[in-house]
């Protein structure tokens, strides 16, 4: 087996790329990387793993963070004192993480497929007098990774994810418990009865009302450098590499945009990544329209048959059907 290292997704085909990624979820896909290239807080290069015929076998994205805006791809406060690395392998950004490896790989093949992508990201990190480290990691690519690696996995975080049974919305609801199922249908008949007008846009459609928004919903939680030039900027570049591909539900009163939620149809799950709404004009259960039930529609209508939720709020996620796991973390020596 061979390993190389390039500059830029660009370089590996989309559907060489694809074939290991589709499993793995949507911030390790093709164009999301690509969009992410233009971040200028990290320079990203990519490992390759191929066999002696050029098949891809293996494949990690590394990045070289130089500043780190979100708190929670910072080391400090996630893993132990004596680990500070800058390179990060696999996703920056999404909170689900795993390396890239083929389909159907028998374990031998597999784990040496691992120890190639952590050496280079080691060769990496070493030419720039650091250390590497994978964040975020899902269980199952935990357990495969930490047998190469020293010390114990750290738990970050919990991650949710809604089972989508059947063929549209009903089939959802009737999936949950009795109680529940009675609850989801008020909150959805409440938010109805409010009269909020629902749109159905691309992010390219309204990335500035969004990102006002997003600003807020950032600083309510402390994270003061998220204003709205920031998260603005940061909407509109992701519309621009995205594209349509970038999805948004919106509740507006008149030409007042009261909340939002951006999502991704990617393989046989629907992401999603960012929601907020207005605070000073709340609306009856707008919250929970917005992450859950519009996003579950859309997700029927495109074929999808799961939700990502992501995580915080767990509790709330878990009472409409989600099946929770953890994420962690593995740092280099």
């Amino acid at each position: 087996m061979i390993t190389t290292l390039v500059e830029s997704v660009r370089a590996v085909p989309a559907a060489e790329w694809e074939r290991l990624a589709g499993p793995a979820g949507l911030y390790l896909s093709h164009r999301w990387l690509a969009g992410e290239e233009e971040d200028p807080t990290a320079d990203a290069s990519y490992a390759l793993v191929r066999d002696d015929d050029g098949t891809l076998l293996a494949a990690t994205p590394l990045h070289l963070v130089h500043d780190e805006p979100n708190d929670a791809y910072r080391p400090a406060g996630l893993l132990p004192a004596e680990h500070r690395p800058r390179v990060i392998a696999g996703a920056r950004r999404g909170y689900r993480n795993t390396p890239l490896t083929a389909p159907g790989l028998d374990s031998v093949r597999r784990d040496a497929c691992l120890v190639l992508l952590r050496d280079a990201a080691r060769a990496l990190a070493d030419r720039n007098g650091t250390t590497h480290w994978w964040p975020y990691l899902t269980a199952e690519a935990t357990a495969r990774l930490a047998p190469f690696y020293p010390g114990e996995p750290v738990h970050l975080e919990d991650d949710a994810l809604i089972p989508l049974p059947g063929r549209d919305f009903e089939a959802y609801v009737a999936s949950l418990p009795s109680r529940r199922r009675v609850g989801v249908r008020r909150e959805r008949r409440e938010f109805a009865a409010a009269g909020l007008d629902v749109r159905h846009l691309t992010l390219a459609d309204c990335a500035e009302d969004a990102g006002i928004l997003l600003a807020g919903h950032q600083q309510d939680h402390g994270h003061d450098r998220d204003g709205i030039d920031a998260m603005t900027g940061l909407l509109k570049r992701q519309a621009a590499s995205m594209g349509g591909a970038a999805r948004v539900v919106a509740a507006y009163e008149g030409r007042r945009m009261a909340g939002f939620c951006l999502y991704y149809h990617y393989a046989a799950t629907t992401w999603i990544r960012a929601v907020a709404v207005d605070r000073t004009h709340p609306a009856p259960h707008l919250y929970f329209n917005l992450m859950y039930y519009l996003p579950v529609q859309d997700a029927y209508a495109h074929g999808t048959t799961a939700l990502h939720a992501g995580m915080t709020a767990i509790e709330a996620k878990r009472r409409r059907g989600a099946v929770v796991s953890g994420l962690y973390a593995l740092a280099d020596g």
